[in-house]
């Protein structure tokens, strides 16, 4: 296999499952973190890793249903977007049944980015912000492609730990990165979008 000096990293962000944990790890409750400062963060701390892409997918709450959280994901992801040449960000309408908003095709989507992606060699690492198990077949699939193209990719599943957080596992068939609590603290996105 061939291998590279410096280590192409394309991060794909599953903003709810990202949300969740630090909210079960930290006691956050809303989505205070912001995906680009926290993906540089992961990066600086393995050698030759330098973030090159990030995708960012979440669902939507509808404006009629749940208007406040609708302003503050519009707000979050037009900020995200401006960087286009890094950042690319994905949403669906959330789906409600019994007044409960549920995502579909979220995964689906980062699932379908992260192989085509693995395709194209546009990577030497996909990094993958959560620790939904469905992921596992995606990294089985990439490390596939990376050998029928005879070279190394990195599969690693980033995510929020602590004591309080009984879910200490990252995506099986990864590189488990733990996300402690001073680590995320510094990726704290400052803007309020929910008084916009």
């Amino acid at each position: 296999m061939l291998e590279t000096q410096a280590k192409r990293v394309v991060a794909f962000v599953d903003g709810q499952n990202l949300f969740n944990a630090a909210k079960m790890a930290f006691g956050y409750s809303f989505p205070n973190f912001d995906p680009i400062e926290l993906a540089r963060l992961v990066c600086k701390q393995k050698p030759q890793w330098a973030l090159a892409k990030l995708y960012f997918y979440t669902g939507m709450p509808s404006p009629t249903k749940d208007e406040p959280r609708n302003r503050f994901w519009k707000g979050k992801l037009a900020a995200m977007g401006k960087d286009t040449d890094l950042v690319q960000t994905f949403s669906r309408p959330l789906v409600y049944r019994n007044g409960i908003g549920q995502e579909k095709g979220i995964d689906v989507k980062l699932a379908i980015d992260a192989v085509r992606l693995a395709h194209e060699s546009a990577y030497d690492v996909a990094l993958i912000f959560s620790q939904d198990q469905d992921f596992v077949e995606v990294a089985t699939e990439i490390r596939r492609i990376a050998a029928v193209q005879n070279r190394s990719v990195n599969v690693a599943s980033a995510y929020p730990v602590s004591s309080a957080y009984a879910n200490n596992r990252g995506i099986d068939r990864t590189d488990w990165i733990p996300i402690d609590r001073t680590l995320y603290d510094q990726a704290i996105d400052t803007v309020n979008y929910r008084s916009r």
